[in-house]
This record gives structure tokens, sequence and C-alpha cells, in this order.
């Protein structure tokens, strides 16, 4: 599915380090969770301890070949996101 150009991803300051040096992996997931607005994913990140917010040009990963998938639930999932798409806020 075509996402945005903009989504978002929330986590815990614990992941920053690996998540600024590897970009966003799944783990034990099979995808990678985005949120299509800011307020989600700070929701979302704040559950797991203090928050690290990313902005995910979606719309260039998506031009650029990256295939993009929108769950029932309206979660947003990608296998991974390089760093060189992700800006921290």
């Amino acid at each position: 599915v075509e996402p945005p150009e903009i989504l978002f991803h929330g986590t815990a300051t614990k992941y920053e380090e690996a998540i600024d040096r590897e970009g966003l992996i799944p783990k034990s997931r099979l995808y990678v969770h985005l949120s299509g607005d800011e307020e989600t994913a700070r929701k979302v990140g704040i559950r797991h301890g203090k928050l690290v917010l990313y902005r995910i040009r979606s719309g260039e990963m998506h031009r650029d070949g990256f295939a993009f998938y929108r769950s029932v639930n309206g979660v947003w999932l990608i296998k991974a996101v390089p760093v060189r798409y992700m800006e921290k806020i």
C-alpha cells in the first residue's frame, strides 16, 4: 500500500543507540510497526520507557522500492527502516 509521506515510530531511549546505528528492524516481530500520526507514536513509545520519537520518510522509501503494508487496525508495517530514512524528533 502506498504510505503517506511521513510516518512515525515511538520507542524508549534504551533502544535509541541500537536504532541510531542499525535503523529499525523487527527483532522478534515480522515487521516494524509505524504510526500514521505523531500522537499515536508517542503513546506507543511511552509504554516502553522514556520516549524517543522518529520521523520516517515513508514516501521517499516507497518511491525507492520499499513495500509497505497496512494492518486492519491501521498500523503501518514494513520489513525494516534504514537509518538514512529516519530523523529523530
